[in-house]
């Protein structure tokens, strides 16, 4: 694009924007951040985006921090270019996205949110969007992504090979470690010393145990019983990696399957009366399990790659202008 071009274009915008233009602490409210071969990106864009991003007003954001809100407004400012270029190729190509696939993208946000039309208008409008600008928004995403496939992701093939030497490679990240979920009833001793209190409270046990084996749920005997944590919730103590358990917990569970109790374990102070509530062995997952994960990821990462090589290639056939 001729230099004479640029400048002719740079004067039409900002005479059709002159309305936008003022100051407000030596600040102007809009004008050209970058030029995009035919296009531009404007300081209203920029800002709009930074504050979506981040959640927070450009101003504030630099208040907070200078270097994280000089880092996020290059990246973001990086993003705005690449959608540019990336429309120029939409039109290019006549990729053109039908107003019932934005249609029935748009139920689909619905269904999947749970939101009824209203409720779909109402969020909009505390984001500051109308309908009929989200649909344009989702209208040139949609076609972004079909550009997408086209150039990028149609020519990504992840071998089985690939997976399986993935997985073979990386087995340890396929491991998981033994946890369980346990709950608990624990009868406390007021006096460790005292023989016939100990004696009383393991006759207690063996009767919460036989009420338990009779059928009567162990969350509402904890609840009863209990002096223990978790009392009022069942009993519950929570989810443990097996590995972390002391020794004798360790060993009272060990052979325990989900819904199981164990023997009762006498402690100086009391007695735990200990219930399995879900276990996971844990150990190494099977390639079976894990290859369909073990795609995504190398799909993920293939696209990542193979999207960065192919917009880097636009860029250097476009021509960009960053003005700050």
């Amino acid at each position: 694009m001729r230099k004479s071009t640029i400048f002719i274009l740079m004067c039409l915008f900002v005479g059709a924007n002159a309305f936008l233009q003022g100051k407000a602490n030596g600040e102007i409210y809009n004008r050209v951040v970058a030029i995009v071969n035919a296009d531009v990106v404007t300081l209203y864009e920029l800002n709009t985006r930074l504050t979506r991003i981040t959640g927070m007003p450009p101003d504030a954001l630099r208040r907070k921090s200078e270097s994280q809100y000089l880092e996020m407004r290059r990246k973001v400012l990086e993003m705005l270019i690449e959608e540019k270029i990336a429309v120029e190729k939409i039109k290019e190509m006549k990729i053109v996205v039908p107003q019932s696939e934005v249609d029935a993208a748009i139920e689909r946000v619905k269904k999947e949110n749970h939101m009824t039309q209203e409720d779909l208008v109402a969020a909009l409008k505390e984001q500051g969007q109308s309908l009929d600008e989200y649909r344009k928004k989702l209208k040139t995403e949609l076609e972004r992504r079909r550009l997408i496939n086209y150039e990028v992701s149609s020519k990504i093939i992840i071998t089985d090979e690939e997976v399986r030497a993935y997985y073979d490679k990386h087995k340890e990240k396929f491991s998981t470690k033994g946890k369980v979920r346990l709950a608990m009833i624990f009868l406390k001793q007021e006096d460790p010393g005292n023989q016939e209190e100990a004696r009383a409270l393991k006759e207690r046990a063996g009767q919460i145990i036989g009420k338990i084996k009779a059928g009567e749920d162990f969350g509402t005997l904890a609840a009863q019983f209990s002096n223990g944590p978790g009392a009022k919730d069942g009993g519950d103590l929570g989810v443990f990696n097996i590995s972390e358990l002391n020794a004798e917990m360790a060993a009272s569970i060990k052979d325990l399957s989900s819904g199981e109790i164990g023997t009762p374990i006498v402690r100086p102070n009391g007695i735990q009366i200990i219930k399995v509530v879900e276990k996971d062995q844990g150990g190494e997952k099977s390639f079976d399990q894990v290859k369909d994960a073990i795609r995504s990821t190398l799909y993920r990462e293939e696209m990542n790659q193979e999207y960065d090589a192919w917009i880097k290639d636009l860029r250097e056939k476009s021509y960009t202008k960053i003005i700050f």
